[in-house]
């Protein structure tokens, strides 16, 4: 879980690749307002909890070395 505050809304892309490595290992990305977490507490409580009752996206596996490109040969 990620809190973002308003530098966030000028990394976007930053913040885009971040969440893609993110979820390349494995992990799911949950992103709140400091805002929204300040005052609609419960709401943000409820996504989370919603978030780990459902299972999340499996992992791809990383190519091994030698695997996954093709050359061209």
């Amino acid at each position: 879980m990620e809190l973002d505050g308003g530098q966030h809304g000028e990394q976007v892309i930053y913040d885009e690749a971040r969440t893609r490595k993110l979820q390349e290992e494995g992990y799911r990305v949950l992103r709140f307002w400091n805002n929204d977490v300040l005052t609609t507490t419960d709401s943000v409580l409820e996504a989370i909890l919603e978030a780990l009752a459902s299972p999340g996206p499996s992992p791809q596996p990383s190519p091994r070395r030698g695997e996954g490109a093709c050359n061209g040969d």
